[in-house]
């Protein structure tokens, strides 16, 4: 990766509050994200659960998405056990499906390789990969 997740999801979450996109509960976001940033072990697991909770209540709020996506690299990198790496993966399919308005090739590109790492750290490659697998894979005519 060319660039830093932990940087970049303050950059994001900088712009989720720019854009007000939690409304009432940015208080609350920001009590999490202080507490998921300044502490370590089973508190910022908390916190981080909570984040995510919240951000299924905001799931058109894009800059908080992609929020959520780069502190999910982060608990990767904290505790490598395939419940991130899934979390990871979900968030960026919903992500990059969801099509939001006005994001930049830079994020796009960022969430694209995080997506790839996130399903390569479940042994899935990436979907290029399954279509040729699946196309190798296939009996044809004859077979």
């Amino acid at each position: 990766m060319n660039f830093d997740p932990a940087i970049e999801a303050q950059l994001a979450f900088r712009r989720a509050q720019a854009a007000q996109e939690l409304g009432s509960d940015w208080n609350l976001a920001e009590e999490l994200e202080e507490r998921f940033s300044s502490s370590a072990g089973a508190e910022a697991s908390r916190a981080y659960r909570q984040l995510v909770s919240l951000g299924e209540q905001y799931e058109a709020a894009a800059a908080f998405q992609e929020f959520l996506i780069y502190i999910t690299w982060q608990q990767v990198t904290e505790e490598t056990i395939a419940e991130h790496f899934e979390r990871g993966a979900i968030l960026c399919d919903r992500f990059l499906n969801r099509r939001y308005d006005g994001l930049s090739a830079q994020t796009l590109s960022q969430v694209q390789a995080l997506h790839l790492s996130f399903r390569q750290g479940l042994g899935l490659g990436d979907q290029h990969d399954l279509a040729k697998d699946y196309e190798r894979d296939t009996p044809k005519g004859g077979d």
